[in-house]
């Protein structure tokens, strides 16, 4: 059975790396770059399989925020 996988965009920074950045400091292990907004594509069977995947690469406990997340269509 071929199951069907589409692409979601997340978009998503780090507040821990942006509260360091802003005080003029930085984060011991991210980069400064997560202070700011990125975009990650996962593949999955839905979008609730895909933001679990998210969390699981980008957990939320260290500080990662997502804001917002939309299919990717061809």
């Amino acid at each position: 059975m071929t199951s069907i996988h589409r692409i979601f965009e997340f978009s998503l920074y780090n507040d821990v790396v942006r509260n360091l950045v802003q005080s003029g400091e930085s984060h011991n292990q991210l980069g400064d770059g997560w202070a700011e907004q990125r975009y990650i594509q996962i593949k999955a069977e839905d979008e609730e399989k895909a933001h679990q995947e998210l969390l699981r690469r980008y957990p939320e406990h260290i500080g990662f925020v997502v804001t917002s997340v939309v299919e990717l269509f061809d």
